[in-house]
């Protein structure tokens, strides 16, 4: 008001008659826009002592300075605090104001993107602008309800000065209306600092001991704490601001009366709890001190460039210094100086202060004092790992949280062996977790996504390792590879024996009757077929890939082939009884190894041509068992397998239509029926074979195979031999021409 009013003009409650313009104006950061209106139409130059308020570019002042750094930087600081501790899970409440929206709009999205989230966002009332109390306990309620349903154990608390008026109200109201609230821990950002309307100072403040507090960089100024303790009404009687202060810090009065106690001047500062008047050096007191630094220092830089440019001395330049004090803002956003604690001093090219923030943990004690410990602190100036800065052995955590820093998580963390699956409607750190599948794995926590096991490996029972897989084969070493080598070798046996008793007994009229050769040929095809068997089993190798498949088909065809020429002799013999019959020229002019050598032909240039375009080879079937890699012969092109088994195929249904027609022949050179049987088990062998090899995997598809192949072998020489085996060995008077004559044996 000293520059709205000159000498000789009245204004009631003002002073007049004085013509003294201020240097510049230090101010409080929640008036300083109201202010810089005024001040820079006089172009006085104003420092804040903290954050302002927004200043859209209308009202953006010129002679504006910050002691206050910037404040993305303690935007970012307080991302790192939140991502060190893992909180992830947290509420905010802001102030309602111009400052809080901007944090809510601008600031809390780039939290997102880090992977915060919040269980809510929240305002704190604009206290100041309610005039109804009812109003503010309304309010209030809302608040504290909020908290107290809250799942997060961390509430970042953006506000200002009276935002901790109200907090304090806020707990206090819990604990009247009995509100249960799990225990928090609370951010403050700098600009909340603590403070205490006299109806508070008596209320706890041991909720604040869960806190962690940004502040502005200090350090402890020489000499300000004994400057404190000497501080005595008696010395500045006309201090109005020191006398008030005395009244409510020691609630006694300077005047008589009869409602409270009588100052008496020789109260200690020193007995006063911390929550009424705290001693040490705060983030304001410190800037407020260099912001008065800063003013000094630019008034002699300024005056310094006056006398240096016009070389004046004296009375002359005393007085321009007086008329000129307008011209001080260039000096002041320039200048730059170390303090008294050696701390260098200067501002941006935006005018706010070149420096860090600190942070504290808040340590509360029951006589309402509290202190806080610089745990951390953030340094714009240092390099990037280094501009966060935390120890945490110094943060001493109370017993309800065992001593250790808590977690703030939506949700437990999943365990290893799961992955994360999100929640509908629910924010993206609230989810479930879900067990890996098989063949992945999730060896950390909160994974994301399970991970293949890498090809080879399989994942164990809990999930969270891969496991090589071991490589198996049919071996002779287990079980069914040495059940099946047993069972091939006892048929192979068998086929030798049957064939050594046709040898033996090939003038008897039964070895005769059948056709020796194409009975030795067929013996030693299903010889050779049991022993293809031994090629199947144990490990596969290049020369055993490329053969056992071929040759099976070329050796059971000629078997199968020889079964055919049986019966076609057999048909062709009776069709040439018949009088006038065409057929009798063919017999005996060697149609029976005609029909063996081209159909072996057949077989034969199927396996070449399989051999030559795509043959079989060694393979690893890495896929078909969860556990096992599987060392197998790899068919190569598998039509050609399936024309090999469907050639085969082909002969036997042709052989079964044969001899299905000749089974009513005479029974004494007749064996169709017996054909006719072992074509019948030969079919429906390969017939189950197909869907059983199809559904199968690893060596138990190659057993199926096998085992398809005995059976097949073994019907055969069964089926075909045994009846005759059985008149020669056990009836051999069955065994002559006569009995051969009749109709049955």
């Amino acid at each position: 008001m000293e520059l709205l009013f000159a000498q000789n003009r009245f204004s009631p409650n003002f002073k007049c008659g004085i013509q003294n313009n201020p240097a510049a104006v230090i101010g409080a950061p929640n008036i300083c826009l109201h202010m810089a209106t005024i001040l820079d139409i006089y172009k006085v130059s104003q420092l804040t002592y903290g954050s302002a308020r927004i200043m859209d570019k209308e009202t953006q002042a010129i002679f504006f300075q910050q002691m206050f750094p910037n404040e993305s930087h303690q935007h970012e600081g307080l991302l790192r605090l939140l991502l060190y501790f893992k909180w992830i899970w947290i509420g905010v409440l802001a102030m309602n104001d111009d400052q809080g929206e901007k944090f809510v709009q601008e600031v809390l999205p780039v939290f997102s993107q880090k992977g915060i989230c919040f269980d809510f966002i929240g305002k704190f009332p604009n206290v100041a602008f309610y005039s109804d109390f009812t109003n503010v306990m309304d309010e209030t309620h809302k608040t504290y309800s909020t908290l107290a349903k809250s799942t997060a154990k961390v509430i970042v608390l953006y506000g200002t000065m009276q935002s901790m008026t109200y907090l304090k109200m806020s707990v206090q109201y819990a604990e009247v209306e009995d509100i249960s609230v799990n225990t928090k821990v609370w951010i403050m950002n700098a600009e909340m600092v603590f403070t205490s309307i006299s109806l508070q100072r008596d209320w706890d403040i041991n909720f604040l001991q869960n806190t962690l507090s940004f502040s502005v960089h200090s350090k402890e100024v020489p000499g300000f704490q004994e400057f404190l303790l000497i501080r005595n009404p008696t010395m500045v009687e006309h201090d109005g601001f020191l006398r008030n202060f005395w009244q409510h810090a020691f609630r006694c009065l300077f005047h008589s009366s009869d409602v409270g106690k009588i100052c008496t001047r020789k109260e200690k500062m020193a007995t006063l709890p911390t929550s009424v008047f705290e001693f040490s050096t705060s983030g304001h007191s410190y800037n407020i001190y260099n912001a008065v630094y800063a003013v000094v220092y630019a008034l002699e830089s300024m005056h310094s460039s006056k006398l240096k440019n016009n070389h004046l001395v004296g009375r002359r330049a005393s007085k321009l210094q007086n008329q000129q004090l307008w011209q001080l803002h260039p000096f002041l956003t320039r200048v730059s100086f170390n303090n008294t604690v050696g701390e260098k001093i200067s501002f941006d090219k935006n005018g706010e202060l070149i420096g860090g923030f600190d942070i504290n943990k808040w340590v509360t004690f029951p006589n309402r004092s509290f202190f806080r410990i610089q745990v951390g602190k953030i340094d714009p100036m240092a390099s990037p790992d280094k501009f966060f800065d935390i120890s945490e052995d110094s943060i001493m955590w109370p017993k309800s949280f065992n001593k250790t820093h808590p977690l703030s998580l939506c949700n437990d963390p999943c365990q290893r062996g799961h992955s994360k699956m999100k929640k509908e409607s629910k924010p993206f750190c609230c989810y479930d977790c879900h067990p890996c599948p098989e063949g992945k794995i999730a060896n950390k926590e909160d994974m994301e996504e399970c991970s293949h096991c890498p090809e080879g490996h399989y994942s164990n029972h809990d999930k969270d390792t891969c496991i090589p897989k071991r490589i198996t084969f049919l071996s002779y070493e287990e079980p069914l590879g040495i059940s099946l080598a047993i069972c091939a070798l006892s048929f192979s046996f068998i086929t030798a024996l049957v064939l050594g008793i046709f040898i033996k007994q090939k003038y008897t009229p039964i070895v005769k009757a059948n056709n020796r050769n194409l009975t030795y040929t067929l013996l030693v095809s299903l010889l050779l077929s049991f022993f293809c068997v031994l090629l199947f089993i144990g490990k596969p190798d290049k020369i055993v890939c490329l053969l056992r498949q071929p040759a099976f088909g070329i050796i059971f065809s000629m078997a199968v082939s020889c079964v055919l020429a049986k019966t076609f002799v057999v048909v062709l013999a009776f069709m040439a009884t018949k009088p006038g019959s065409r057929m009798r020229k063919w017999v005996g002019k060697g149609i029976d190894s005609f029909i063996v050598l081209f159909c072996c032909l057949v077989q034969t240039t199927i396996c070449i041509t399989w051999l030559g375009i795509f043959p079989p080879y060694p393979d690893f079937d890495m896929h078909s068992m969860s556990e096992e890699v599987i060392m197998e012969c790899n068919e190569g092109l598998v039509t050609m397998f399936y024309s090999v088994l469907g050639f085969m195929g082909f002969l036997a249904v042709i052989s079964f239509s044969a001899a299905f027609l000749a089974r009513k022949l005479p029974d004494s050179f007749n064996e169709a029926k017996f054909i006719t049987f072992s074509m019948l088990v030969f079919c429906s062998v390969w017939l189950c074979f197909i869907p059983t090899y199809l559904s199968t995997r690893g060596k138990y598809m190659l057993a199926v195979e096998i085992f398809s192949m005995i059976a097949s072998s073994a019907g055969l020489l069964v089926c075909i031999f045994f009846p005759k085996c059985f008149i020669i060995v056990m009836r051999p008077e069955l065994n002559k021409k006569h009995q051969l004559m009749k109709k049955k044996f």
